[in-house]
């Protein structure tokens, strides 16, 4: 199964919690589909289901009638119901004895990456004297956090992705030498076509974008809509990829350039706060690691945008430092927000994540992102970081 049910256990009794509710509906938790197996394709989850690992005990399941298999693979006794009142009577037996509930949902919505919990459901909790606490350290343990294989196959896919970077800047670098026509799309379509050559795959085409539009975090040029790069620009690249292999995760990273030989001094000192701000969340977290101390994501990005305001730079923030990493682009672990969202979850030991703080003005855009792991008794950055801007023009 995707999780430890005597690790879950024990962590439910060190944070007081009588158990931790699985529930879905429809894919309306994919962190729940997820966890119980049912991810791979193979099951219908047309109708509500629940399964219960409590604190102490066997864990216990209810599902619909017509989807009864959907939880064989899961240890501990199914109840099946089908009728609105069967559903009741089963929520009431599966929850008895239960008064501190762990479940995908964030008090305030103040995370809603992982606030998958709807009101009705809640209530139909609550109404049975049930206190609902936030599982977002739980997922972290048990659905964000990386094996071995997982970090190996993450460091792959960084060093794939810097190689891509370097050839799109050397490719950008040809095309002004020669005054050969290139754009935003025309360089992000052949990235594309070094992903494949690197065995990448990702959920999107990357981020080429060229002065002002890349002062727009998530612009992404199309065949209909993108400029040529020219002389005397900023550019700036995102790009984000795992391995084929099962099980792969994610890295993440953002560059920029001028396409000119001389760099503008605007945008130099701009991205010199940023590469600050980016290089004071590294050391905090760094230091965390090594003490042992708790460190929450909200604290990380009030740490790298301390930097940025100090500088003067506070007005051109558009965004959270960053965010984790996993299967998905965007993972199930902390964020280091206390911008769009207050992010209280800790940095706990096998999560990774990126650091990407950026600054967007009228003309241009600047943005450094580089990706951290967070170890037992140390924190990695798993790439190389980009100090100053780089130069491609004559």
């Amino acid at each position: 199964m995707a999780f430890d049910i005597a690790a879950v256990q024990r962590a439910l009794r060190e944070e007081g919690v009588d158990g931790w509710l699985l529930y879905d509906f429809h894919g309306s938790n994919p962190i729940a589909v997820s966890l119980a197996g049912l991810g791979g394709g193979g099951h219908m989850t047309t109708r509500r289901w629940f399964y219960l690992v409590p604190a102490r005990g066997e864990p216990r399941g209810l599902v619909h009638a017509i989807e009864r298999d959907n939880l064989d693979g899961l240890p501990g006794q199914k109840v099946v119901y089908a009728g609105r009142q069967q559903l009741e009577e089963g929520l009431a037996q599966l929850l008895s004895g239960v008064r501190r509930l762990a479940m995908e949902y964030s008090p305030g919505c103040a995370i809603p990456y992982l606030s998958r919990l709807d009101a009705g459901t809640a209530e139909m909790i609550r109404q049975q004297g049930i206190e609902i606490v936030s599982s977002g350290d739980l997922v972290q343990r048990f659905e964000a956090a990386w094996t071995p294989a997982q970090l190996a196959s993450h460091q792959r896919a960084s060093e794939a992705l810097h190689r891509i970077k370097d050839r799109a800047f050397a490719a950008v670098a040809a095309a002004l030498r020669s005054s050969a026509a290139l754009s935003e799309y025309d360089l992000q379509q052949q990235m594309v076509g070094w992903f494949g050559e690197e065995g990448l795959v990702s959920d999107s085409a990357p981020v080429v974008a060229i002065g002002a539009n890349a002062a727009n975090p998530h612009y992404l040029p199309t065949a209909e809509r993108c400029r040529p790069i020219v002389p005397d620009e900023l550019l700036l690249l995102d790009l984000w990829a795992k391995r084929m292999d099962p099980g792969a995760v994610f890295a993440d990273i953002t560059w920029v350039a001028v396409t000119s030989r001389a760099i503008p001094d605007e945008p130099v000192r701009a991205f010199r706060a940023v590469a600050q701000a980016r290089d004071a969340a590294v050391t905090l977290v760094e230091d965390a690691a090594r003490t042992g101390r708790d460190l929450r994501g909200w604290e990380v990005d009030r740490t790298a945008r301390a930097v940025l305001e100090a500088a003067g730079f506070g007005q051109y923030i558009l965004h959270r430092t960053g965010h984790s990493l996993g299967e998905t682009v965007h993972g199930n672990g902390v964020h280091l927000d206390d911008y769009e969202t207050h992010d209280d979850r800790r940095l706990l030991p096998g999560t990774g994540f990126t650091i990407e703080p950026g600054l967007y003005f009228e003309t241009f855009g600047v943005r450094t992102e580089i990706n951290m792991f967070r170890g037992e008794h140390e924190a990695i950055v798993t790439g190389p970081r980009q100090m100053e801007i780089m130069a491609l023009g004559n």
